[in-house]
C-alpha cells in the first residue's frame, strides 16, 4: 500500500514538473489536488513508521520521490516568479494607459 502510494505521488509530481519545463497547458489545480491528496495519504500512512525496517525497494523509492520533490520545487518557484513578473509588468502598463501625464509633464518642464 505503502510504495503504490509513493509511485503515485511520484507520477503526479513528475508530471506537473515535466508540464511545467515543457510550458504545456495543463490543469495545475488539478494536479495540485492530486499532488496534495497523495501527500495527505503518504504523511498517514508513514506515521509511526520506523525507517529502520523500511523495504529496500520502498527505501528506494523514498528517495526517488525526495528528489524528484525537490526538483518540482524549483520549477514550481521559477513558475511563480515568472507569474510575479508578468503580474508587475501588467500593472505597470495598466498604470501608464491611465495616467493622464499630468504629473510627467511637469517632472520634464523642470529637466
Amino acid at each position: 500500500m505503502l510504495l503504490a502510494c509513493i509511485k503515485r505521488l511520484e507520477a503526479v509530481v513528475e508530471e506537473e514538473t515535466e508540464a511545467l519545463e515543457a510550458r504545456r497547458a495543463v490543469d495545475l489545480d488539478g494536479l495540485n489536488r492530486r499532488k496534495s491528496q497523495g501527500l495527505l495519504e503518504l504523511t498517514r500512512l508513514t506515521r509511526g513508521l520506523d525507517v529502520a525496517a523500511l523495504d529496500t525497494t520502498v527505501a528506494i523509492h523514498l528517495a526517488r520521490l525526495r528528489d524528484k520533490l525537490a526538483r518540482n520545487q524549483q520549477v514550481v518557484a521559477l513558475h511563480l516568479r515568472a507569474l510575479e513578473e508578468i503580474d508587475d509588468t501588467l500593472a505597470q502598463v495598466a498604470l501608464a494607459a491611465e495616467s493622464d501625464g499630468t504629473y510627467s509633464a511637469r517632472a520634464n518642464l523642470r529637466s
